[in-house]
């Protein structure tokens, strides 16, 4: 299992406290300090919706100016963004064995791990 995200993203720390707690390893993937794999961004993407990889709730969005917000139509130009402000990635992003999970919903992870889709 791969977790992408941000060290001091608060929402991340829960996520890798939850997964500790249930003594799952894992490898992490931090965005500021390992880069963003374009290929991997793209991929989840793909899988998710670049309007859902893309965090538009938080203060890299906002920070952001207008003219690269209105730019933002589509997955390409979604991916331009999310490339150059990794911040601006939802996180996390759980690479599993048969399962991906963006965002930490402690409730949908607990099923999934009873299910044993969150290995």
């Amino acid at each position: 299992m791969k977790v992408y995200g941000i060290r001091n993203c608060d929402t991340v720390k829960k996520a890798r406290k939850f997964l500790e707690e249930a003594g799952m390893e894992y490898a992490f993937h931090d965005y500021r300090k390992d880069g963003v794999d374009a290929d991997k961004l793209a991929a989840f993407v793909g899988e998710f919706g670049w309007d859902t990889v893309l965090n538009r709730r938080g203060t890299t969005w906002r920070k952001l100016d207008d003219a690269t917000k209105d730019a933002v139509v589509d997955a390409a130009s979604a991916l331009s963004v999310m490339i150059e402000h990794p911040s601006a990635i939802r996180r996390p992003i759980v690479e599993g064995e048969t399962k991906n999970f963006i965002g930490f919903d402690p409730v949908a992870w607990e099923m999934a791990l009873e299910l044993g889709e969150l290995k």
